[in-house]
């Protein structure tokens, strides 16, 4: 570090300098090489001060010069980077600013010749072996070392948020480790190493120093290597945590966080504040979270002691520092650093991007040189090589179109890079990673009971799959059409019934209408009614996405979906889609506010959200929670409201008054439910709703639309109400209710798929082909006496997707239900779920043994 950091703050702040270490790499064979001892006199000649050996001689140290600004320091860390790559790339070298370098050269026990690294060396062997890895320092002047300490104890509990945004390490002697900073896992293994120990203030942390020494357990203070550290040599703070960066822009988003913690701490010092509490197992634990995953993984919480999705965890810290951040000038470019980071993921992510892509380490290496030089980074498309003998696809026979194997038996180009990464983790792997993602779903209560197993895990196979940008424009093109479709006839037959008179839709489509004093007429004029629609669509034997149903009642699987994801992300980190893929942790934030925009005028500029869930019994129960947590809002059951004297529904432990409920319970139930005091909720709710007080959504009644016998008028109904061709096909359907197309369906039963009108969960199906005699006899028994009760629909050609066994992938029946959002911006969540059919059969629901797949959004 360059001498002189301590010093007056300027316009831009607190004093600050960074240490970058980078690896030599040899750029014919990338391997890191060392021949750092060979550059370092011409350097000195360069920069005296601002260049450094390491203990290994192919890594190399840069200092910068002191600042306060970050553009300053910017320009600096710019400067000195230049001035290594003249220098290496005369000598056919590269520079690689990353945690670990992937292929290495030479003795694992090569040391760059000094009296301390030596004597490192024969004390603690393995330990020195292991340190071909590079970190960033971020170097933040202090008043003193009391407040080192203190800055130490409050910025503790976010250090594994930095060490995520700069995870840059997965791959270790040319090998994936299956985290995102190995770096950290060599690192943590020096005595030393790791979180912060809970100190008091300097002359605690100078017992704990000698302590140390005295037992031998290290040969110097310098060899404390905390997370964050006091320096020994200046009046700075030492933030250690991080991997190096191969972008400019890495840096500096640590070096401003470094910075603004450090300014926190002080100022918390100063006013005399208490130190955090936190358990130092559990901050521990945090550190190996984020190095296991980066910002592709859920993250620890450690004050609120809970897993948080990194979207959340980053910006719940941005929130922290806004105040130091905008006092020091930086919160424009810090803010706008970390949502950059965070929307193109880690750099461990984009090297498994890359070796996705190009199937070798060698291309790795090139873009780490590339990003380290600071050329930009063009998403070019880079062939996938062959498996030469594929074990996992070696018997996949696709009975008709399958979303990844083509009718040749060869993997679409869409999937190839994910054939190629799962080939390479093989059988065994997959079987591993499955043990892990039950720990995982255990951990947090991702259960879908059924009757005969209270504490079923939700099922989830771990091969995603891949929705193609341009596929999923298209598809939610229309699947918001035919949202604001039937949005349109909820309206009209609560109004003026227009699409009946006009013939548009027969009446004996519709099992009832509304009468004056149904909950349903209760819902004031103009409001939303189907808010939010789950809509289950299929691709075909040929390719093409067709509407299979409309669910516009209490539909589920958002939290589950994102659920999907972030267990994947966690179990699977070496499997990253070279194009990216859409975050499916947004989906909450535009679920809330378009819940809150249904907010009745009365509940002003700060309405109050609930979710009314029936309760853990509730098969969605996990669901219910994890969405109330997502958009920070309560979570009730009926008996957590309470109505007052005046007929107002509040929050009974809190009194504050609801404005909207997202209801997750059947209507009827929620109605026959008593509130706090006892008093049925029927009469206060519809009146609280009528009056436009509050906001129950979806509203009561919407099941008078997706039942399936209106499900073949959509189309026609679609031009009736927007003037519009419907972009999406939907499947041949015959209404029983018809005498005609009754009789049709009694004479092609046993090719037909048979649908209670209201029924739901795939109950009730029955599936002609696939039938006995003595089922279809008694279908068309029920059939002939109830056939209003009925739908009858072509059995199509549904598409396939791999989905492992256990042993390799076979092909199985797939689904998707997406979630389209109403309200002022209409649109459909970045939360589709996927769902899987058993062996053998068509029916996807969860209740009837389907399972479920993460759902990749390409970009």
């Amino acid at each position: 570090m360059a001498e002189g950091l301590a010093g007056p703050g300027g316009a831009g702040g607190v004093v600050l300098g960074v240490e970058e270490e980078f690896h030599l790499v040899d750029l014919d064979s990338r391997c890191a090489v060392p021949r750092v001892p060979e550059m370092l006199d011409e350097l000195a000649a360069l920069d005296a001060d601002a260049f450094a050996a390491e203990l290994k001689p192919s890594i190399i140290e840069t200092n910068s010069d002191p600042t306060s600004s970050l553009t300053d320091l910017r320009a600096d860390l710019v400067r000195l980077r230049r001035m290594l790559f003249s220098l290496a790339e005369d000598r056919g070298l590269g520079v690689v600013g990353a945690g670990s370098v992937p292929l290495v050269e030479g003795s694992p026990s090569d040391i760059t010749p000094n009296p301390r690294y030596e004597r490192m060396r024969d004390e603690y062997q393995m330990l020195v072996f292991e340190q071909q890895i590079c970190g960033t320092q971020v170097h933040v002047d202090v008043p003193d070392r009391d407040a080192a300490v203190a800055v130490m104890q409050h910025s503790a509990p976010w250090l594994p948020v930095l060490l995520a945004l700069s995870a840059s390490s997965p791959f270790w002697h040319s090998e994936d480790t299956g985290y995102a900073s190995s770096r950290t896992l060599a690192w943590h293994r020096w005595p030393t190493a790791g979180p912060p120990a809970p100190l008091r203030d300097a002359a605690d942390y100078d017992a704990l120093i000698e302590d140390l020494v005295r037992s031998g357990t290290m040969s110097d203070p310098g060899m404390v290597y905390f997370d964050m550290r006091p320096s020994a040599h200046q009046k700075t703070v030492e933030l250690r945590i991080c991997d190096a960066s191969p972008t400019v822009d890495g840096v500096v988003l640590i070096a401003g966080l470094a910075r603004a913690l450090t300014t926190y701490g002080i100022r918390a010092h100063l006013e005399g504040r208490p130190q955090p509490r936190y358990r130092p197992e559990l901050l521990r634990a945090a550190s190996w979270r984020a190095a296991r995953s980066g910002v592709e993984g859920d993250l620890v919480d450690v004050t609120g002691r809970e897993l948080v999705p990194p979207s959340r965890a980053v910006r719940m810290l941005l929130d922290h520092l806004r105040d130091d951040l905008e006092e020091a000038g930086d919160w424009d470019v810090v803010s706008d650093l970390a949502l950059q980071a965070l929307d193109k993921g880690s750099s461990a992510a984009r090297q498994r991007q890359r070796f996705a892509r190009t199937g070798t380490l060698e291309g790795v290496v090139d873009l780490l040189v590339a990003e380290t030089r600071g050329e930009p980074q063009v998403d070019v498309v880079l062939p996938v090589p062959e498996v030469a003998a594929p074990v996992l696809l070696g018997g996949y026979h696709p009975p008709s179109y399958d979303e990844a194997v083509d009718t040749d038996g060869h993997v679409r180009p869409t999937y190839a890079w994910m054939v190629s990464a799962l080939e390479r983790i093989g059988p065994g792997g997959l079987l591993a990673h499955e043990k892990s993602r039950d720990a995982e779903q255990r951990a947090r209560s991702m259960f879908f009971p059924q009757p005969d197993d209270p504490e079923r895990l939700f099922p989830l196979d771990l091969i995603p799959r891949l929705i193609t940008a341009q596929d999923w424009a298209g598809l939610s093109a229309g699947l918001v059409q035919r949202a604001r479709t039937l949005e349109a006839l909820l309206q009209d037959l609560h109004g003026e019934r227009a699409c009946l008179a006009d013939g548009v839709l027969p009446r004996a489509a519709l099992r009832w209408l509304p009468e004056p004093g149904d909950a349903s007429s209760l819902v004031p004029a103009g409001a939303t009614r189907a808010l939010i629609s789950g809509l289950d669509v299929v691709c075909d034997g040929e390719g093409r996405w067709k509407v299979l149903e409309d669910n516009l009642r209490i539909p589920s699987g958002i939290g589950y979906a994102m659920a999907d994801r972030r267990v994947v992300r966690s179990v699977l980190p070496e499997l990253q889609a070279p194009e990216g893929v859409v975050d499916s942790d947004e989906g909450p934030a535009v679920l809330r506010a378009a819940l809150l925009s249904c907010a009745p005028p009365a509940a002003g500029d700060d309405p109050s959200l609930v979710v009314l869930t029936e309760g853990p019994h509730d098969s969605a129960y996990f669901e219910h929670a994890m969405l109330a947590e997502e958009m920070g809002v309560p979570l009730l059951e009926p008996s957590g409201i309470r109505v007052t004297d005046d007929g107002t529904l509040t929050v009974a432990v809190t009194g504050r008054r609801i404005d909207v409920a997202y209801r997750r319970i059947d209507e009827e139930k929620l109605y026959a439910s008593p509130d706090a005091d006892g008093r049925t909720l029927r009469d206060p709710m519809q009146a609280a709703v009528s009056e436009g007080r509050f906001a129950l959504l979806n509203t009561p009644g919407n099941g008078l639309v997706d039942d399936k016998a209106v499900y073949p008028y959509v189309r026609a109904l679609t031009e009736y109400y927007l003037g519009e061709k419907a972009l999406l096909d939907d499947v041949t359907t015959y209404s029983c209710a018809e005498p005609d197309q009754l009789a049709h369906v009694l004479e092609h039963l046993d090719t037909l798929v048979l649908k209670p009108v209201d029924g739901y969960g795939g109950a009730g199906i029955v599936i002609g082909r696939d039938a006995s005699e003595q089922e279809l006899r008694e279908a068309a028994a029920d059939l002939r006496a109830n056939p209003a009760s009925y739908v009858a629909q072509e059995t199509i050609e549904i598409s396939t997707h791999p989905t492992f066994t256990g042993a390799d992938l076979a092909p199985r029946v797939v689904d998707l239900r997406a979630f389209v959002v109403l309200g002022d911006a209409p649109a459909v969540l970045p939360t589709p779920l996927t769902r899987v059919a058993p062996a053998g059969s068509l029916v996807v629901n969860s209740s009837r043994g389907g399972g479920s797949k993460d759902t990749w959004i390409l970009r």
